[in-house]
Formats: structure tokens, C-alpha cells, sequence
């Protein structure tokens, strides 16, 4: 399939909601199916995206302002890096958390999520679809029990239930609420039946 400019298709969701195992298959599948695609996750493994992860695993390390400034840092160079090109190449690109993400972990900190949504549509690539994976927040931290600590940024659950409550209330053409608590494959066919069909019609 040869389409007529890079697309992007972003999967987001609380910790332990499912959303980096069908990026992944996701990913697979439209390769398989002679698509080209490209599948990059934020935080990214810029300098950035590394004090991220390091900082995360300190609790209060950071605060709110601070984080969302790291975010953004990392968003920016992961957009010129990795996004921009891929699209260029008019590839399927597969993201793995967004600024979705930023607005609902850094607003459930308090800070203006019009503000958060402002800053990164400043600069950011705006996706085309975004599968949002619902999960209830003691159901995502039990998925996540067996996780690395370096791997669990965001683990306390009365922040998650705010988290989720801000992922719940994103509207839009573009967007898809999905229920994390289904079986992988019924999630999969899900993203597949949504994404085919929105490729079908961006064909060059």
C-alpha cells in the first residue's frame, strides 16, 4: 500500500493499560501487510527522555512545572528526530504515548491542561488517530506489579484514577476509546478494522 503522506497513529492510556503490547503488534501487522511503518514510545531515549526515567524514580524529585518542562524537551527532539522523517518517508508511524499523555499525567498535577495542550500544538505533529486503552487505575498498577521500578513512573493510584478520569474526557474525530480490559486480539482487531480503513482512503 502506497500512501499519499506519512500518517500518524498514536496509542495512549494509564500505566498498565496495554497500549506499548498493541503498538507492537500493530506495528508487526501493518508490516506484514507490505505497509511501511515505523513505531517510536515517549519518553524517548534522548538526553531527555533518559533524565525522564531517572527522575521518575525518585518520588517528588521533580515538580510539576519541571516534569512538564522535560516533556517537552524530549517531545521537541523526538519530532525532529524520529516523526518528521518517518512522515516524510510517508510512513505509518506508530507512537507509543503523546502529548495526550503530558495533558493528562502533568494536568492531574494541577497544571492548566489548556496551557499543556497549547505548548506542545506549538510545535508537535498532530496525529491522525489516537487509540485510547481504558483500564480502571488498581487494574493498570496490577499489570505493572512485576515491572522494573525504572519502568513504573507513575505507579500511585489515587493520581491514576485523575489520570484516567482526564484520558476519559478526550473527544474528537480522531480519537477512539477503547476497553482495556478486553483481550488483546479483541483490542487488536479493533485498532486493525479502524486503521485499514482509515489508510484505505489515504491511498496515493
Amino acid at each position: 500500500m502506497r500512501l499519499k503522506k506519512g500518517i500518524l497513529i498514536v496509542l495512549e492510556g494509564i500505566d498498565g493499560s496495554g497500549k506499548s503490547t498493541q503498538a507492537k503488534m500493530l506495528l508487526e501487522s501493518l508490516r506484514a501487510g507490505d505497509i511501511a511503518a515505523a513505531c517510536f514510545r515517549e519518553p524517548s531515549k534522548s538526553k531527555w527522555g533518559r533524565e525522564i526515567k531517572r527522575k521518575a524514580q525518585l518520588r517528588d524529585s521533580l515538580s510539576p512545572d519541571q516534569e512538564l518542562d522535560l516533556f517537552i524537551k524530549d517531545r521537541r527532539e523526538n519530532v525532529r528526530k524520529n516523526l518528521r522523517p518517518a512522515l516524510k518517508e510517508k510512513k505509518v508511524v506508530v507512537l507509543d504515548r503523546y502529548y495526550y499523555s503530558t495533558i493528562a499525567y502533568q494536568g492531574a498535577k494541577g497544571i492548566s491542561q489548556a496551557r499543556i495542550r497549547r505548548l506542545n500544538e506549538a510545535f508537535a505533529v498532530r496525529p491522525d488517530l489516537v487509540f485510547i486503552l481504558d483500564v480502571r487505575a488498581d487494574e493498570g498498577l496490577r499489570r505493572i506489579k512485576g515491572r522494573k521500578k525504572k519502568d513504573r513512573l507513575f505507579e500511585r493510584e489515587e493520581y491514576l484514577v485523575k489520570v484516567r478520569k482526564i484520558f476519559r474526557g478526550f473527544k474528537g474525530k480522531n480519537i477512539v476509546h477503547l476497553r482495556g480490559r478486553d483481550s488483546i486480539e479483541t483490542i487488536h482487531k479493533k485498532i486493525m478494522l479502524r486503521v485499514l480503513r482509515y489508510l484505505k482512503n489515504r491511498e496515493s
